[in-house]
């Protein structure tokens, strides 16, 4: 079980030092395991998949603010001696991503920013329910209800839930305080890497003019659209999300003006 800087991952292809390393940031409740095999083992590049403060096997401490997501993932990088890395996030784990890339550019190679936006609004009714345990439950009904597209597979739907339900109450209100104060969409134009936006013509949590946002306000930014997906895209389409951001990695190494 690795472990740096106080986080635990994952990592595939680690030996291959001549790919770039990629950072895997999974979203609010969420863990590593929401990065699917397919994409935790992508063709192309050193591959770290993340648990995020407080979640997964990283410890109890989560955190309300994007920044300091951000820092501690700044603290991984460091000591795993990784001077620039892609950094790629769902959800919540690309407004780290993009927190990452404007606090700390010359960290970041490039971003792929999945099923996410340059603002991550969170309704009151969310908001409550996951601000006390006793109503917890019924916030994780919400978003069961919200991330998926009709067309999702219900083995999906219970195994992504029972994951939420393994975060610890205080850890998944301080994620969605998080999310509902990041705004940066005044900011995108300082960001000169490369990103590539992933997000699914069906997602009810970040809909699609959340993602076009992204792709009119960051300079460098191609938009890539999954019909009929909803927001947790790379759990319905896993195969099309690894091989989209494979190549996308492999295209970026060989030709970095892109």
């Amino acid at each position: 079980m690795p472990v740096a800087a106080s986080l635990h991952y994952l990592v595939h292809n680690q030996g291959a030092v001549e790919q770039p390393p990629v950072l895997l940031i999974h979203g609010a409740g969420g863990d590593h395991l929401y990065w699917p095999p397919q994409v935790r083992r992508m063709a192309y590049g050193r591959i770290f998949a993340v648990d995020l403060p407080g979640h997964g096997l990283s410890g109890r401490l989560g955190c309300q603010r994007m920044e300091d997501y951000a820092r501690s993932l700044i603290y991984l990088l460091d000591a795993l001696g990784i001077s620039r890395a892609v950094v790629v996030g769902h959800s919540m784990g690309g407004g780290i991503a993009l927190q990452m890339a404007l606090d700390w550019p010359q960290r970041v190679m490039a971003l792929g920013l999945v099923a996410t936006g340059a603002h991550l609004p969170v309704s009151p009714q969310l908001l409550d329910a996951f601000s006390r345990e006793e109503t917890v439950a019924r916030g994780i009904d919400i978003i069961m209800q919200w991330a998926f597209s009709p067309a999702a597979d219900e083995k999906l739907r219970r195994l992504a839930r029972r994951r939420m339900e393994k975060i610890r109450p205080p850890v998944l209100h301080g994620d969605f305080i998080a999310c509902n104060a990041f705004d940066v969409r005044a900011r995108l134009g300082e960001i000169a890497a490369p990103a590539l936006i992933l997000a699914g013509s069906a997602d009810k949590m970040t809909p699609l003019r959340f993602a076009e946002g992204l792709r009119t306000g960051l300079p460098r930014a191609r938009l890539r659209l999954f019909a009929q997906a909803g927001h947790m895209l790379m759990l319905e389409r896993p195969e099309e999300t690894a091989r989209t951001l494979s190549e996308w990695l492999r295209a970026l190494h060989y030709h970095p003006g892109l």
